[in-house]
């Protein structure tokens, strides 16, 4: 999708700045610092304030279209949501499974930022016991 129906699509006005910021985001495969899309979006000859790119990332994160990563240094990044794959968690009695969002993408974010890997790849196994076998336990 261009940045335009993008911008289109989530009822944001189109303009010069919010166009180049999404191409940045639609463009990239990690998450970018609100630094990084200025810089770049001035090297483009966009006349644009660091206000407008925080406003257009926080309208976008209301719209549940990007995450926020926190870098732990008191700075985020930022990146367009994507199909997450998911992980599950089995109950180590019953043998149930629920299917829960990775909880290892800001921890990726982190890694990338301070050490420049990329392309993280992980496993994650997750077993625990549910409610119901918790119920039947204390019974």
């Amino acid at each position: 999708m261009d940045s335009k129906a993008y911008l289109k699509r989530c009822k944001l006005k189109i303009t010069d700045g919010r166009t180049a910021l999404l191409d940045l985001l639609l463009a990239s495969t990690r998450a970018l610092t609100v630094d990084y899309l200025y810089k770049k979006i001035l090297e483009e000859g966009i006349s644009i304030n660091l206000s407008t790119i925080y406003r257009t990332l926080e309208q976008l994160e209301q719209k549940n279209l990007i995450h926020k990563f926190d870098l732990g240094t008191g700075k985020y990044s930022y990146k367009l949501k994507e199909e997450e794959h998911k992980h599950i968690l089995q109950c180590s009695l019953c043998q149930k499974e629920v299917e829960i969002d990775c909880p290892m993408e800001p921890i990726k974010e982190i890694i990338e930022d301070s050490t420049g890997f990329s392309q993280i790849e992980h496993e994650l196994r997750i077993k625990g016991i549910c409610e119901e076998c918790k119920r039947r336990k204390k019974s």
